[in-house]
């Protein structure tokens, strides 16, 4: 039986929030576009579930927010942390120049499905589910489309470009033999769930507390929670015992000592393998990486999700009419990644700079009774908590959208 055989402009490996961003705005300009995603839905726990303002700024510029804003979420104008017994303001987005001044918590899958729906208005978007990347066709070192493998057997897909975005581990990258530039990290976290009751507080926090740090994002009914470890310890601590990690997670928030037993194996807990690189060089000839593709990020500040899709956003405004054309050369290509590369860099040096001050030290005990000079500094002048809250709520270089809408 002869393999099934597609042909598109583009060819877009992951349905995250780069690929899905991406694939929907090049349909909307257009171009046809099919997008594989190896599952069979997007429901999947422990992933960048925040909604930056620049994000809700990109949804009115589509004319999608108030259809966006009609799907459940919780809405963070402010962020703090708790720093051993004295709290810490340190972000205030009410201030932002955007069209919601907030940061979205929103699950993941909501996102992705809502994208979904929209860019099925367009006829030339197709999404293929429970179709897995497995390797590229090249003719004379340039990438022409790919093959992947479905419940129905193998498929063909000849592209004039293909788009890697499917994520830090990356299976397009590494068959296009494109080189990860690697930086330490300290850490790894631990994803766990508990209830949400009467009396908690109000808002998501990082909690310091003398060497332990646990992150709580809030949820309608429940926290969504991160226990930092050190880097490669996750088997230290199975060995300890999981009633030992528990007795830990207390000490850290007393309050969650009436459901801690919700924990109750160590499947309830996912790893997070914390990981900050990026491409030396982006593309080659028909083939493009955005996102965790290009540049994964430490969850520090939770902006990995606002780059991936600010990627996917410029990648839209600089390829479209090359793709409508039918002229994308590696110089467009390029382009893209020269847009690009300059915010991934400034944000991953920040953030590996919060890592060695705040932290490593944080975990190997080295931090004071009182919270670190930049936090007491924003604490003391609320009006410099508008710079984090640029920082981490618009981000390096926001992008906009400049892609025409086919049907209108």
């Amino acid at each position: 039986m002869n393999e099934p055989t597609y042909t598109t402009t583009c060819c877009i490996a992951g349905g995250g929030p780069a690929g899905m961003m991406l694939g929907f705005l090049l349909a909307r300009a257009g171009i046809d576009v099919i997008v594989l995603e190896k599952h069979q839905d997007f429901f999947r726990d422990f992933r960048g579930d925040t909604i930056h303002p620049s994000t809700f700024e990109l949804m009115n510029e589509l004319g999608l927010l108030d259809d966006f804003l009609k799907i459940p979420h919780q809405e963070v104008r402010k962020l703090g942390a708790r720093f051993n017994e004295q709290y810490v303001q340190m972000a205030d987005f009410s201030h932002l120049k955007v069209a919601k001044p907030v940061l979205g918590l929103m699950p993941q899958w909501d996102f992705l499905n809502f994208i979904r729906e929209k860019a099925g208005h367009y006829k030339n978007f197709h999404l293929l589910m429970e179709a897995r990347f497995s390797e590229l066709i090249i003719e004379n070192e340039k990438v022409k489309g790919i093959k992947a493998t479905t419940l129905q057997g193998t498929i063909t897909i000849h592209a004039d470009l293909v788009i890697a975005a499917d994520g830090r581990d990356s299976s397009v990258r590494e068959k296009a033999g494109l080189k990860v530039l690697n930086k330490g990290v300290p850490m790894d976290v631990l994803w766990f769930r508990l209830s949400k009751r009467e009396g908690d507080p109000d808002q998501s926090l990082g909690n310091f507390y003398y060497g332990r740090i646990l992150i709580m994002l809030e949820r309608t009914d429940y926290w969504q929670c991160g226990y930092v470890i050190p880097k490669g310890d996750l088997a230290v601590i199975k060995e300890r015992g999981l009633d030992a990690l528990t007795k830990e997670i207390i000490e850290v928030v007393p309050f969650f000592k009436n459901r801690i037993d919700e924990l109750k194996d160590w499947e309830q807990v996912k790893l997070l393998s914390v990981a900050i690189n990026r491409l030396k060089k982006w593309y080659r000839d028909g083939l493009l990486c955005i996102g965790d593709a290009a540049h994964a990020m430490s969850p520090v500040g939770g902006v990995g999700i606002n780059l991936a899709i600010q990627d996917a956003v410029a990648a839209a405004n600089i390829l479209y009419q090359p793709l409508k054309e039918k002229r994308v050369t590696t110089a467009i290509l390029k382009k893209v990644e020269q847009r690009r590369s300059f915010p991934t860099r400034v944000t991953q040096w920040m953030q590996i700079n919060v890592q060695r001050s705040v932290i490593s030290r944080g975990l190997e005990k080295q931090l004071g009774k009182k919270p670190p000079l930049g936090m007491r500094l924003l604490n003391r002048w609320p009006l410099l908590q508008r710079l984090p809250a640029r920082l981490v709520g618009i981000g390096i270089r926001p992008e906009h959208i400049h892609t025409p809408d086919s049907m209108k």
